[in-house]
C-alpha cells in the first residue's frame, strides 16, 4: 500500500536549504519515492493561514518512506537542513 511522507517546512535560510535541495532528491529516488508536491503555490481554505513551503512524496510502502527517512544518505541532506529550515515531517499510509 502507498504511503505519502507530507512535509510543512518553514525556511529560515533559503542559500543554504539550498544545499538540502540539491541533496534530498537523490535520497527519494534510491528508496522509490516519488515529488507530487514540491513548494509551489499554496491557499488556505479553511483554518490558520498556511505560510510554510509544503512537501509530499509518494513511497510504494511505510516501510520504503521510513528506510528512506532513516537512511544515511538522507540523514546527510538532513544535515545539511540543520539551521536553514525547520519542520514537520510525517508518514501517512495511503488508500
Amino acid at each position: 500500500m502507498s504511503a505519502y511522507l507530507v512535509a510543512r517546512v518553514n525556511v529560515t535560510n533559503p542559500e543554504k536549504y539550498k544545499n538540502y535541495t540539491t541533496l534530498s532528491p537523490a535520497a527519494i529516488a534510491a528508496f522509490g519515492g516519488k515529488f507530487l508536491v514540491r513548494g509551489g503555490e499554496t491557499e488556505t481554505l479553511e483554518g490558520q493561514e498556511e505560510t510554510n513551503r509544503m512537501v509530499i512524496v509518494e513511497f510504494e510502502s511505510l516501510d520504503k518512506a521510513r528506510a528512506f527517512y532513516h537512511s544515511e544518505q538522507y540523514t546527510a541532506a538532513r544535515r545539511e537542513r540543520e539551521g536553514a529550515a525547520d519542520g514537520q515531517f510525517i508518514i501517512v499510509e495511503g488508500i
